[in-house]
């Protein structure tokens, strides 16, 4: 994306965010330049697209192979009736770009791989993992510390939710994979053995979306993991170092 000042109609539609000194229109910019990788466009990934979008990132990537089911409707938002059928993203686009059309948004029909994701994520200044698998969030983890990018992972499962980043611009700091050691044990739950309260995805998503804003902008440097109950309303921070037996980060 050039580095061309915001237009007339760009200053009306920003207009909100321009008024803000932590945006302004150095911050705008900035959020016209960004590039954002969304791996997989379901509960998570609908809300962080549309808020992204809506914020004004200049571009931004889908990828998903998945296509619109009924049981989707009940939480991810930008499908409708007369979707169902099609491809995740291209449904995702057309709603997206119905929503903001001055921006370019890709799309990528594919389940990501080890043949794909280098050259995705690469392309990308912040990745936001809405993945459902712990073999995709693990691979989107090892690209995301090689290649030195911000990784922004959520997950929900019936009434709880978790958020975490992960600056791997800075060494040190410890990765997904140092949270979530990989082992045969390993649940494999998700929302459809599991369940999920609808508005909960609501929350974790615009929860990535906000902290992919806070990165580009420049307001936030650290790691983070926040555990969030639906039911309860209770929200947790916690701190977390690196695992120094980690042979992805280490």
């Amino acid at each position: 994306m050039s580095n061309t000042p915001l237009s007339d109609k760009e200053k009306v539609r920003y207009s909100r965010q321009l008024m803000l000194k932590e945006v302004g229109f150095d911050g705008q910019q900035k959020l016209k330049q960004a590039k954002v990788l969304i791996i997989g466009v379901g509960g998570l990934g609908c809300p962080a697209a549309l808020y992204l979008v809506a914020s004004g990132i200049g571009e931004i990537t889908l990828v998903d192979a998945d296509k619109v089911e009924l049981t989707n409707l009940q939480r991810q938002i930008l499908y409708k009736i007369n979707h169902l059928g099609q491809a995740k993203t291209q449904a995702a686009k057309k709603s997206l770009a119905s929503l903001n059309n001055e921006i370019i948004i890709n799309t990528v029909n594919e389940q990501l791989s080890a043949d794909n994701a280098k050259s995705l994520i690469s392309n990308a200044d912040i990745i936001l993992d809405c993945s459902d698998n712990f073999e995709t969030r693990y691979l989107i983890n090892r690209d995301c510390v090689n290649l030195q990018k911000v990784l922004i992972s959520a997950a929900a499962i019936a009434t709880k939710g978790q958020l975490m980043a992960f600056d791997n611009r800075q060494q040190g700091n410890g990765c997904y994979q140092c949270i979530f050691e990989p082992s045969e044990q390993q649940a494999a739950l998700n929302c459809e053995n599991s369940g999920v309260v609808s508005p909960l995805l609501g929350v974790m998503g615009s929860m990535q979306a906000t902290l992919a804003l806070n990165y580009i902008l420049g307001h936030m440097h650290l790691n983070q993991f926040i555990s969030f109950d639906a039911m309860t309303f209770g929200q947790q921070k916690i701190t977390f170092s690196a695992n120094p037996d980690c042979n992805i980060c280490q």
